[in-house]
């Protein structure tokens, strides 16, 4: 099943700057051919279920093997099954609106 997730991964005990994890969390989703976006409070992530769900649980592990004590993540997913549906999907109907009356279709 395809999902489309916004995940935060957040760090805790490192100090106040976590680029440093949040760089190798990014690279970890990538390497698992997931289509993943950074944003400025998270990374929206789309693909397999499972293969999200398994790179995540991926992340914490790397991040612990790092030295990080604990680690907070906050997920909202979404599936569908009455139509295929990717992130750009969901951006492009938005922005096609901004750029018309904005009115609903």
């Amino acid at each position: 099943m395809h999902v489309i997730a916004d995940i935060c991964v957040i760090p805790m005990g490192v100090g106040a700057s976590v680029s440093e994890y949040v760089t190798v969390a990014h690279r970890i989703l990538k390497e698992a051919n997931l289509n993943a976006q950074l944003h400025a409070y998270g990374t929206n992530v789309e693909g397999d279920f499972e293969a999200v769900m398994a790179a995540l649980k991926r992340v914490h592990e790397e991040l612990h093997r790092m030295g990080v004590p604990r680690i907070s993540t906050s997920i909202r997913l979404g599936t569908r099954i009455d139509k295929p549906q990717r992130m750009a999907d969901k951006v492009r109907a938005v922005e096609e609106r901004l750029a018309g009356d904005g009115s609903p279709s």
